[in-house]
């Protein structure tokens, strides 16, 4: 498995100092189909909680996963739960669209999204896959 946040996602995951190990965490878990919902075409919402914090005082993150493959994951989108109830169909339909996109990329599409740093790898210390 390998897990991606886009650049929107990076920059709001360190402004909110999630660490990747809870990103990789988080992805695992949906993987396992562990989530809080299936938003349709490749997408899911996953409660991530603030740090200190439970769940219900927490974020939700939408990421993009296909069932079938499993080989990536990625963060697509975010928001504190006191901050908006959920996504507009409209945000819906983009992020569906750019999970899409992004799921279906060849490596070499994959590998240039990442060296102009439109997309980032998150890292695990963890050795499986």
């Amino acid at each position: 498995m390998r897990v991606f946040t886009n650049k929107w996602f990076s920059r709001w995951a360190e402004d909110e100092e999630l660490s990747d190990s809870v990103l990789w965490v988080t992805a695992k878990d949906v993987v396992a189909g562990i989530v809080e919902g299936s938003l349709g075409g490749c997408l899911f919402k996953k409660r991530i909680p603030r740090e200190g914090g439970g769940k219900r005082s927490g974020f939700r993150v939408i990421v993009g996963y296909r069932k079938s493959d499993g080989s990536r994951v990625v963060f697509l989108y975010a928001f504190a739960k006191n901050d908006k109830a959920n996504i507009s169909n409209k945000e819906k339909t983009a992020l569906q669209l750019t999970a899409k996109d992004f799921l279906n990329a060849t490596d070499k599409q994959l590998q240039e999204l990442i060296s102009t740093k439109k997309y980032r790898e998150v890292t695990s210390n963890e050795q499986d896959s």
